[in-house]
């Protein structure tokens, strides 16, 4: 077990090496899942408006679509295999060597996505290379962040956790930034340069932004708390099978907690473009730049929820994040059907403001339920069962866009039921005493 003193010990220790100080690790962390929310989000950005009818044309938009989205779900089902891989790498032989991989991982995939052909020149084979390079992004993202956020807090004074784990968070709304910005400046292209060219810059650049988080990455040390797991032969051989058979029901709370993290963002994100362009009729530039700002929002949410999980307690403030939530579901749709910019704008603002408390805080109340000697895989698992669940809410979004007449109370109640689910998982985090250490 790792006491406070010898944390402190081991952290002091860290700081004297120079080159991974907490400040460092947390800007390695950081960028790393940036440049990686960047890659994944890309995907997630382009489906409706470049995926679907160059890699799955159908004569029914909505099949087309449907199919996209499907292909983009594909990475959500590969994320718990990321999650046991990296993790088992993570647990037993440290986190830097898996977050190393997994950047590696997402670049090639996204550069590769880049340079795909599309249906009408290699037919059936253009969509299945792009679902599985998908699947490589799945892989990729399910060892990313568990382990980027378990580097920055094992680093972190015990009385900062919150915020520091919150800074690393800070890499999706960066990613959103990155990759609606990218796509909403080739989209400026006249309509058939973008569609034939333009839509794979993005991709084909990341190659250099991966280049960019490989190097810092490379030059931080393992955390004090898992050196010192290792001196101590604290390592489990097979840590997800340590995990299952004594924190299952850990990890059960930490997969609905997360679900808003995952499900609910990909409504608010990647179905709400097909939304807004496919049924609302409003040119893509609309809601891109709407995401735009919003994530703007978010990132100045992100570090004063955790300052405040610091000082209240992450559960505390996870559990008022929640019901915000399910208060705004409804509103933000009403905003959206408007089809004014600046009221998409006010809508997106508080998608990704308020609501983007309950990110903020999420690693360091998952954080609390798991043991070092599994935690880097009871994160990965927590965030990664829940991503399968979310990759398919894009789609199921629409299914129920279609059952309510394209009335965007459908989706909304979907939205409301995630928030549900993630608020029972918050209460119970809270009730769970954080002896699993």
């Amino acid at each position: 077990m790792t006491t406070p003193t010898s944390r402190t010990a081991a952290h002091a220790g860290a700081k004297e090496r120079g080159p991974s100080s907490p400040g460092k690790v947390v800007a390695a962390a950081f960028i790393g899942t940036a440049l990686e929310w960047y890659d994944f989000f890309l995907f997630g950005t382009t489906a409706a408006i470049v995926f679907a009818p160059l890699f799955f044309p159908s004569t029914d938009p909505v099949a087309s679509t449907v199919a996209a989205f499907l292909s983009f779900s594909a990475a959500f089902v590969a994320r718990p295999i990321g999650a046991i891989i990296f993790g088992h790498v993570g647990d037993k032989y440290g986190r830097r060597g898996a977050l190393v991989a997994t950047v590696m991982l997402m670049g090639a995939a996204s550069t590769l996505m880049g340079l795909l052909p599309t249906y009408e020149t290699a037919g059936v084979v253009a969509p299945v290379l792009l679902t599985l390079l998908r699947a490589v992004q799945g892989v990729a993202t399910g060892g990313e962040w568990g382990g980027a956020t378990l580097m920055a807090i094992e680093y972190a004074p015990a009385n900062r956790r919150g915020l520091y784990a919150a800074l690393v968070q800070l890499g999706s709304p960066v990613g959103t930034l990155l990759s609606t910005g990218a796509i909403t400046l080739v989209a400026l292209l006249p309509k058939e340069d973008f569609m034939s060219w333009g839509w794979r810059l993005p991709f084909i650049a990341s190659i250099l932004l991966v280049a960019v988080a490989l190097w810092l990455r490379w030059n931080v040390d393992e955390t004090p708390e898992f050196q010192e797991l290792k001196a101590n032969d604290g390592t489990k051989k097979a840590p997800v099978l340590e995990l299952v058979r004594k924190h299952k029901r850990r990890l059960a709370i930490g997969v609905c907690t997360y679900l808003v993290g995952n499900a609910g963002f990909f409504i608010l994100t990647t179905f709400m473009i097909s939304y807004v362009t496919r049924v609302l009729g409003l040119p893509s530039t609309v809601i891109l730049t709407a995401m735009t700002i919003g994530a703007v929002a978010q990132m100045v949410i992100t570090v004063v929820a955790g300052r405040l999980a610091d000082r209240f307690g992450a559960a505390r403030v996870g559990i008022i994040g929640y019901s915000i939530f399910i208060a705004l579901a409804f509103p933000i749709f009403g905003l959206v059907d408007t089809r004014d910019p600046g009221l998409i704008i006010v809508a997106m603002v508080l998608a990704f403001g308020p609501c983007a408390i309950t990110y903020a805080i999420i690693g360091a109340l998952i954080d609390r339920l798991f043991p070092a000697e599994v935690k880097y895989t009871g994160m990965g698992l927590s965030a990664n069962l829940s991503a399968v669940v979310a990759g398919f809410m894009p789609a199921l979004a629409t299914v129920f866009l279609s059952l309510s007449g394209n009335a965007s109370w459908g989706p909304a109640t979907l939205l409301v039921v995630i928030g549900l689910i993630s608020l029972g998982g918050a209460i119970a985090t809270s009730k769970v005493r954080a002896d699993a250490r």
